[in-house]
């Protein structure tokens, strides 16, 4: 089998059954920004395999498990409405999401102000992946009713996890957080 099918080259796409959409269709965006930021957590990932910090096969075995849910996130968003989800978030996988964020957040200090995205490049991609995901909420928001309600939670959930996850991989390599105070100078 070829990686290249040539079936999109006119600007459309399949979803889940084969129904044909256009490549800018929103459900296509919402699927296609949950695959964004799965790439963008491998990226993560991929800058902590030479660093060492307490927790840090935590973080990977907690986005180890979070990749494939967001994969099956996606295809709930890839299936169109009416159709058998082949695979289904949870409610355990936003549990065990909001477990991990608690715990994490014990570890950190209070958050006074918002803070800008950067610091250690794991850190760092771990923000870009947040915002991937808040992308995929906002898609998923304009398919309306035809999106199963607890994709919008878990989504909604990953977003503050892979915030907390920057936060604790900043922390604890010690690349800190830089506050945007609300006065301008």
């Amino acid at each position: 089998m070829r990686i290249y099918t040539k079936t999109g080259d006119k600007g459309t796409t399949s979803l889940i059954y084969g129904q044909r959409v256009s490549k800018n269709d929103i459900r296509v965006e919402a699927y296609g920004s949950c695959d964004e930021a799965n790439s963008m957590i491998g990226m993560a990932l991929s800058h902590l395999r030479s660093e060492y910090f307490s927790g840090k096969e935590k973080v990977e075995q907690v986005l180890h498990k979070v990749q494939p849910d967001l994969f099956h996130a996606g295809a709930e968003l890839a299936t169109p409405a009416g159709k058998e989800i082949k695979w289904t978030i949870k409610e355990e996988d936003i549990t065990f999401i909001e477990k991990q964020i608690d715990e994490w957040e014990a570890d950190l200090g209070a958050l006074n102000n918002f803070i800008l995205p950067g610091g250690h490049p794991s850190g760092a991609a771990f923000h870009v992946a947040r915002t991937v995901v808040r992308r995929a909420v906002r898609c998923a928001v304009s398919l309306g009713e035809e999106v199963n309600p607890i994709v919008l939670v878990y989504l909604n959930r990953l977003s503050d996890l892979l915030f907390v996850a920057a936060r604790f991989v900043n922390h604890h390599l010690g690349s800190g957080e830089q506050s945007l105070h609300a006065e301008k100078s």
